[in-house]
């Protein structure tokens, strides 16, 4: 059986670099509490954990002060920084900088719009960590559509600004900004900026491709990754064979059995380390199967 690991999938820079930020706190001792999950990945959080991680909420923030406070990259509004130093919290802040340019220009949008009776728009996930820290920037004073289905809590005899969660749909994201420009009283007045990761975007041609060339695709990602959610889709559009595992415990042979190729990808909050221990364990039943095999047709 041949087993092969897309080489283009695993963490992005900003959770590569968040990861990296958290590991070298930890290094230096004592504990780091993580508002919310560093990552969407369950097993990933699990190994930092037992590095001495802590996962809290804003709930908890009271009885923090004192303590090293680490922001994720999905960001967080401005509110909770003022929060923080207001408890004596100290922050270590790992919002990806894609994130981070991306709240600028939602302010910014939102100052344009201001004085023209406009409305700032962002494709995302409602109350996802991004969209809440992107909302948080103009507080709260912005409409998030998932789909189509939300266009209806758009004015469109206003200006609009178009904007989108960084790791959202390419393809949701252009044909939404075309059905604005066509409801809309004055298209003109419909202003469309792609601020969607390119990190995020670039892998979906990419993955359609690698996924199409297996008997069987395993997709590894996090229950709650947005983004894994986006490209396992892409992924089964190309091949209907395509599983999504969170750890190798889940993989079913069933899924394998008979298959010449296996193709292991996964999202940009996967680790290499995981989707090396999918494929290991995609050899071991490979080899059980095979052994089992044996035995049966021995005389």
């Amino acid at each position: 059986m041949k087993i092969e690991i897309d080489d283009k999938s695993g963490c992005c820079f900003g959770v590569m670099r968040a990861i990296s930020k958290a590991e070298e706190a930890l290094g230096e001792g004592g504990t780091v509490y993580s508002l919310g999950d560093i990552v969407h990945n369950r097993i990933e959080v699990q190994r930092l954990e037992r590095l001495g991680l802590q996962t809290v909420t804003h709930d908890d923030m009271p009885r923090l002060a004192g303590c090293r406070l680490f922001i994720r990259a999905h960001g967080e509004p401005p509110t909770t920084y003022a929060e923080a130093q207001r408890l004596g919290i100290e922050v270590i802040d790992a919002t990806c900088p894609v994130v981070a340019r991306l709240q600028r220009r939602v302010v910014q949008a939102y100052e344009r719009m201001q004085p023209l009776g406009g409305q700032v728009v962002i494709l995302g996930k409602r109350g996802h960590a991004e969209v809440v820290g992107l909302t948080g920037q103009v507080e709260g004073r912005a409409i998030v559509i998932e789909g189509g289905d939300d266009l209806g809590l758009i004015d469109f005899t206003r200006p609009i600004h178009f904007l989108a969660q960084t790791t959202q749909s390419i393809e949701l994201f252009e044909a939404l900004g075309v059905e604005m420009c066509r409801r809309a009283a004055d298209p003109g007045q419909v202003h469309i900026e792609d601020t969607i990761c390119r990190q995020v975007s670039g892998r979906e041609e990419h993955l359609a491709e690698f996924s199409g060339r297996f008997d069987v695709v395993l997709f590894v990602c996090g229950r709650k990754s947005s983004n894994g959610k986006v490209l396992s889709e892409v992924c089964r559009r190309a091949n209907p064979r395509t599983h999504v595992v969170e750890e190798a415990a889940e993989i079913d042979p069933e899924w394998i059995a008979g298959a010449e190729s296996i193709g292991i990808c996964g999202a940009t909050s996967t680790p290499k380390w995981l989707m090396q221990k999918v494929a290991d364990a995609v050899e071991s039943i490979s080899e059980t199967h095979n052994d089992n095999q044996s035995q049966q047709i021995r005389p």
